[in-house]
């Protein structure tokens, strides 16, 4: 090649990938799809994937032998390049009791329910903005039940299922 030809060649540094790097993002897609395989089936439903790729996840946990398990798990990687990774990883993410997002989601829930028994102003009005699925009368109910339990010393039983409700709240999301 001759002079002239390189200088027709247009490169975009900014665009530019290494080989490397893109086998690395592969790999990463492929590390999601395993663990969307390792989630429980209510957690799967939860995740906005497609419907080709959520078949894959459900097939991969019906295969036993190491060899087709690896091949699927390759498939379940070529899929995932036509999701969103980052929305999947932070799906995930919040059901993985070992992550910072599950943790902070954890401790919200814990400091509104600590601020439903407190009667603080405002916080029902928070929590419907939030879920507006809530079964204002039953969520009521376990509020006067906490703060009761609360006000007796009793073991804090009512303040667990207050909790729990939270938690299913945010679940379903």
């Amino acid at each position: 090649m001759n002079e002239d030809n390189f200088d027709n060649l247009e490169y975009d540094d900014e665009n530019w990938v290494s080989r490397s790097q893109k086998k690395r993002d592969v790999e990463a897609l492929q590390d999601i799809g395993v663990r969307l395989v390792e989630l429980k089936p209510d957690q799967l439903e939860k995740i906005d994937i497609s419907d080709t790729l959520r078949d894959a996840v459900i097939e991969a946990k019906r295969l036993t032998s190491r060899s087709a398990i690896r091949r699927h798990m390759q498939y379940i990687g070529k899929l995932m390049r036509n999701e969103d990774g980052e929305e999947i990883q932070a799906a995930i993410d919040r059901f993985d009791v070992t992550t910072q997002a599950h943790n902070q989601v954890f401790h919200k829930l814990e400091k509104w329910r600590d601020r439903l028994i407190n009667n603080e102003k405002g916080m029902l009005d928070v929590i419907l903005t939030e879920y507006p699925q809530t079964d204002m009368q039953h969520l009521r109910q376990l509020v006067r039940n906490a703060q009761k339990e609360q006000s007796q010393n009793k073991p804090p039983a009512a303040t667990r299922k207050l909790f729990k409700y939270l938690r299913e709240l945010e679940e379903t999301r």
